[in-house]
């Protein structure tokens, strides 16, 4: 497989340049790049089983797809995978050398292979020339992948390398509850604004139940308050005022309905995949792009402050050596004085003076003569 993937690269990337005047390097900076999918979902909303529908619709198409498994813990995945997690992390060892859960050591092999996750990124570029969509499947356990570094750091680098749209899944059959839907949404919210990347909703198994419902709630606020009448408990109260904050959030957010088991609703779920990635380039580079020029910004600026630290240090030192005791302050001067006051208790101050001190045994005596003082009036010495 690898062997006919090299193929094909070769005679891809030397397509572009016939019959072009330009340059390669500027031809190479035009050529399209291929959209990453990282699919999100709660456990048991179909993400596996989403993905294996899109590498068959891929294969049907004839549209060149790869795909990144970065789940360690399932036995067994429905669909060729070109980059695994699994090949380069084993997951039992990790539960076993460190004596974690599952969920732990799920946790710690995605921070291992987040890492060197550079080095994915080198396979990936060598087949971006050829390729279309890049398909990214997460872990079951979303806040694995959501709420962690090793998350953030895979979302940023595919983000700043590739176009990157979030796939958010939803199990549809378990939605028609209005607390679970408003449950999703929340964190469809929160994963959006965390990541600031384009994100399209995929109600998925609408075989089993078509996603209209949700739909409705999401476009007829009348609606949704209409469900939400029928349940009584306290958490509808909440739900109920969360509906009216989320308004904004449906009006910009992309949906389609899917079923991972037909087929169904592919057409149109590609079709607003691409609708998403213009986004992407139209809105979210840009302010991708003033973060990391931001973000370069402030790390110079740290540079600086720490350079210019370093040389007002050398300034103040003479060039003389300094000896660092973090045990004790012996290199400096500390005068002790005892000031009484009519008025008021009695009272200590200490005054430090920058002034280095010759001899350590004199500082070390004038030390237990203070603490003799402190002692002898009934006070703590070292208490301030």
């Amino acid at each position: 497989m690898q062997s006919s993937s090299s193929t094909s690269t070769t005679t891809t990337t030397t397509t572009p340049m016939e019959g072009s005047s330009e340059k390669p390097e500027a031809s190479k900076d035009k050529e399209p790049r291929p959209t990453t999918m990282i699919v999100i979902g709660m456990a048991g909303s179909g993400k596996t089983s989403l993905i294996q529908r899109i590498n068959a619709y891929l294969h049907e198409k004839k549209v060149p797809g790869y795909i990144i498994n970065l789940d360690p813990a399932v036995s067994k995945v429905p669909y060729g995978v070109n980059i695994d997690i699994r090949d380069t992390v084993n997951f039992k060892e990790v539960m076993k050398q460190y004596h974690l859960g599952p969920n732990g050591a799920i946790l710690t092999s995605v921070n291992l292979f987040s890492t060197r996750f550079d080095q994915v990124l080198q396979f990936v570029e060598k087949r971006a020339s050829e390729l279309k969509y890049i398909v990214m499947d997460t872990p079951g356990q979303i806040e694995i992948f959501t709420w962690s570094a090793s998350g953030t750091i895979i979302s940023e680098l595919m983000a700043s390398t590739f176009p990157t749209v979030i796939v958010y899944v939803v199990d549809t059959p378990r939605t028609t509850n209005p607390t679970t839907f408003m449950s999703n949404m929340l964190y469809a919210c929160s994963i959006l604004y965390k990541t600031r990347l384009p994100m399209v909703m995929v109600f998925n198994k609408t075989d089993v139940m078509k996603h209209t419902f949700a739909k409705e709630w999401m476009t007829d606020f009348e609606a949704f308050q209409e469900a939400i009448q029928a349940d009584t408990t306290y958490m509808s109260t909440l739900t109920r005022s969360m509906s009216l904050v989320l308004e904004e959030f449906y009006s910009t957010i992309k949906s389609v309905g899917v079923s991972a088991v037909s087929g169904d609703g592919m057409d149109e779920f590609f079709a607003t995949v691409d609708e998403a990635t213009q986004e992407y380039h139209q809105f979210y580079k840009v302010e991708l792009e003033q973060r990391i020029q931001q973000k370069a910004k402030d790390e110079q600026r740290r540079v600086a402050m720490q350079q210019e630290k370093l040389r007002r240090d050398i300034q103040e030192s003479g060039g003389k050596k300094v000896v660092l005791d973090l045990k004790k302050n012996k290199t400096k001067k500390v005068d002790f004085k005892v000031e009484f006051d009519s008025d008021e208790e009695d009272d200590e101050e200490i005054e430090e003076d920058e002034d280095e001190y010759d001899n350590e045994q004199e500082y070390e005596k004038e030390k237990a003569e203070y603490e003799k003082l402190m002692t002898s009036m009934g006070k703590d010495p070292f208490k301030p």
